[in-house]
């Protein structure tokens, strides 16, 4: 495998041009992983420790407060679609650095990973002339996020080296177009199933029809209201949907089995279990399983270090609607909110995009917020 040198210390647009040029589809992280690595070992700032295709590097300067700066490695696959743009290499709308940058993890989320890196070159590189923080920072790269839970990087550190993510406050820099998203929902995911009794479709009376006596389970759900519910000042809006439905075997056999899967977005007031509960009443007298779940976030914007990184973006914050890694830096007792680079709706499409001034926006508020420059 050729291996790739990255300059972090160049401007960051074009740093994000650089790591859209890596591959780095889930599983396939390495070569971006050992870019990585190899960029933070060479600033005298940072203790640097690699876990997997995860890299985490430290600062150690003994200061009051450390936040964390977290984001993953990986992309979906590349498109596939004929003259799609989101391809490797990256391509420009004009000069180089210049206006839109497109390419496959351009929003999602190498814009905000070249932040980071931008950050750690600007803050703990060899020139005399950084600027220091005045906040301790660990920087974290991690692998598998877009894949299944118990693959993911970030929970494998969570797991096996807990100390690594000690913090006060942690910005995950997953893309919000520059505003800060606190907290996140949670999900949870069941099965609602009828038993009903098979028999020829010609003589339906003679069996039961497990499809039919799924209605039940659908009028619930259409007729139900999700509530918005206010968290810390933000605002989540839950929702409640049944996502797909399986039943029956033959186009001549009456069902004797239905299965609906419900997906319930949740507020962050909620535990998992508290969802789940409440899932379960609305749907008492029915055989209920659950198959997949994680808590959401609370915004953790009362915390002091992100009231002021909020004064130093100036905007509004936004509750996080969808499920983000913020929830495990929850679960280990780190205050959480999202912020980057790019529009989040453009995630994982063949036309995903970011624009250069963007990155470089996220690049100075953050910088402002961690030197005290504001």
């Amino acid at each position: 495998m050729t291996s790739v040198t990255l300059d972090i210390a160049q401007d960051v647009a074009l740093l994000t041009a650089d790591l859209l040029d890596i591959p780095s589809v889930s599983g396939a992280e390495q070569a971006i992983a050992d870019a990585v690595e190899s960029a933070l070992r060479a600033l005298p700032g940072l203790a640097v420790f690699r876990d997997g295709d995860a890299v985490v590097a430290r600062s150690e300067l003994g200061l009051a407060e450390r936040v964390i700066l977290a984001g993953h490695l990986d992309t979906v696959p590349l498109p596939t679609t004929a003259g799609a743009r989101g391809t490797v290499p990256s391509s420009w709308d004009g000069e180089p650095g210049e206006g839109t940058l497109w390419g496959r993890g351009a929003t999602d989320m190498k814009g905000g990973v070249a932040v980071q890196l931008a950050l750690a070159a600007a803050l703990f590189g060899a020139d005399d002339g950084a600027a220091l923080p005045t906040r301790d920072v660990t920087f974290v790269f991690y692998d598998h996020e877009e894949v299944e839970a118990e693959k993911s990087g970030l929970g494998r550190l969570a797991r096996t080296s807990p100390e690594l993510l000690a913090g006060d406050f942690a910005i995950l820099l997953e893309p919000t177009d520059g505003t800060v998203e606190g907290g996140c929902n949670g999900t949870l995911r069941v099965e609602a199933t009828t038993a009903g009794e098979a028999a020829h479709s010609a003589r339906a009376w003679m069996g039961k029809n497990a499809i039919h006596a799924a209605a039940p389970i659908l009028a619930r759900l259409a007729e139900y209201e999700p509530a918005t519910v206010e968290v810390d000042g933000l605002h989540y809006r839950e929702s409640l949907n049944a996502v797909k439905i399986n039943g029956g075997t033959a186009g001549n056999v009456i069902p004797d089995r239905c299965t609906v899967e419900i997906n319930y977005r949740f507020a962050p007031d909620k535990t998992l279990d508290q969802a789940d509960a409440h899932v379960r009443a609305l749907l008492e007298g029915f055989d209920v399983v659950r198959t997949d779940g994680a808590s959401g976030a609370r915004p953790g914007l009362t915390h002091p270090a992100a009231a002021a990184f909020v004064a130093v973006v100036g905007r509004e914050p936004k509750p996080k609607y969808g499920w983000t890694d913020v929830a495990r830096f929850s679960e280990l007792g780190v205050p959480a909110v999202n912020f980057g680079p790019g529009d989040a709706l453009l995630a994982h499409k063949d036309d995903e995009r970011v624009a250069a001034d963007d990155v470089r926006e996220c690049f100075r508020a953050m910088r402002d917020w961690l030197t005290g420059a504001h």
